[in-house]
């Protein structure tokens, strides 16, 4: 079996690094790139004349401000090099986007989601039926689709596109690439949400901060209970995990999950938990499996008027949560927490049964509460979170693919 010279495998780690700059800092001349990859001028020179030819980069011209001298010549991604389509599955919608290789959106539609369901089968045709409707609005052929990115609550194969278990289907798996490889020949890939959420969070903290970036934990509280964790890597960059946080067990024999087990952080903290217990519904009863959100406003005004009942369930809820976070930082390192989802608001109420919960573990008592951040945008995050992740598969596979001319 042939195997690549390791010029050829240089080469492509440093055509990923051009292209992995543009997306970070957008059109850049030739000596910008240099600057910020630390390669020479010639072997940008090469790099970027192959990526052009391969359609992949195109220049473009800026004049200066002043209007007088040359323009400067600018590198950019040539934005009909190639689509990619990002499917959002939430607790009642499936949002679909069409995005260009330069990560600009051109088309996005949601379609509302039956709290029923009937079934796997019927659902993945659905989503089937929307990936062709979203290329059809848009007049763009199939095969110029590269990528189809994937987002669920739940849980997630660490290397396929499998959904293992979620809120909406529980145990019925649905293998994404299995599902749309008869018709689509683009690349699948599947992340958990709160993954892509403290990606998202952990990209823009390492551009804020640099160096000085260590960890930070996304906590995203609403129908379903999440948590991703983002640490500074190695040389390969941000370690990302999203640990099976909601189901994790707070209190043994407890109230019963919509995962079927008893006691999950989730059946004391979801949407669903709080509905529960403010009307003071018995703990074996079988979990709504949607909750609107107008629903818990109206639980959250009681409270804020003193409620009891109304009260005791949002602080229940946020020393689940603070129990739960406090056994984190104690298997991990102390770091910020960024609560996001639409939970957020209802902070005030959980906030003392958090801290609560926080302060048990010793982690905090010898070193202070963490940072706790509240970043209500979270689809917006979700989304720059697949933006980030599909965008740099891409990248990587047109390298690894082969560029014409880069022999």
């Amino acid at each position: 079996m042939l195997t690549k010279s390791s010029t050829e495998l240089v080469r492509q780690r440093n055509s990923v690094l051009v292209l992995s700059v543009l997306r970070r800092h957008g059109a850049l001349a030739h000596t910008e790139i240099s600057d910020f990859t630390g390669l020479s001028s010639a072997t940008i020179s090469a790099i970027t004349a192959d990526l052009e030819r391969a359609h992949i980069i195109e220049k473009s011209e800026q004049q200066a401000a002043s209007g007088r001298g040359r323009p400067r010549v600018l590198l950019r991604q040539r934005r009909d090099c190639g689509y990619l389509i990002v499917v959002i599955i939430s607790s009642d919608a499936v949002q679909y986007s069409l995005v260009d290789y330069a990560g600009k959106l051109i088309d996005r539609f949601s379609e509302e989601r039956s709290h029923n369901p009937a079934g796997a089968t019927r659902f993945v045709a659905a989503v089937q039926a929307g990936l062709s409707r979203i290329l059809d609005r848009s007049r763009i052929s199939q095969d110029k689709v590269l990528l189809i990115s994937i987002s669920s609550k739940g849980l997630v194969h660490s290397a396929e596109p499998v959904l293992l278990w979620s809120p909406i289907f529980g145990s019925d798996q649905i293998d994404f690439e299995s599902a749309l490889r008869p018709d689509w020949q683009a690349k699948v890939i599947l992340d958990n949400e709160t993954l892509l959420v403290a990606a998202a969070l952990g990209a823009r903290e390492e551009i804020a901060k640099g160096a000085d970036f260590r960890s930070l934990a996304a906590l995203s509280l609403g129908h379903s209970i999440g948590l991703g964790i983002v640490r500074r890597g190695g040389q390969t960059g941000q370690e990302i995990s999203a640990p099976n946080f909601g189901h994790m067990l707070h209190m043994a024999g407890g109230g019963l999950c919509r995962c079927g087990t008893r006691g999950c952080i989730e059946a004391y903290a979801g949407f669903y938990a709080i509905l529960r217990s403010a009307f003071e519904v018995p703990l074996d009863t079988i979990p709504a499996k949607f909750v609107p959100v107008a629903e818990l406003d109206k639980i959250a005004a009681r409270a804020r008027q003193g409620h009891r009942t109304s009260t005791f369930a949002f602080r229940q809820a946020g020393l689940a949560l603070g129990n739960g976070l406090s056994r984190m930082l104690s298997l991990t390192e102390r770091m910020p927490i960024a609560i996001t989802g639409p939970g957020t608001r209802y902070y005030d109420l959980l906030r003392q049964g958090i801290e609560e919960g926080l302060g048990q573990s010793h982690i905090v008592r010898m070193e202070g509460m963490p940072e706790i951040r509240i970043v209500p945008e979270e689809p917006i995050l979700v989304f720059e979170g697949h933006l980030n992740r599909a965008l740099s598969v891409i990248d990587q596979d047109i390298v690894v693919s082969g560029i014409p001319g880069g022999e």
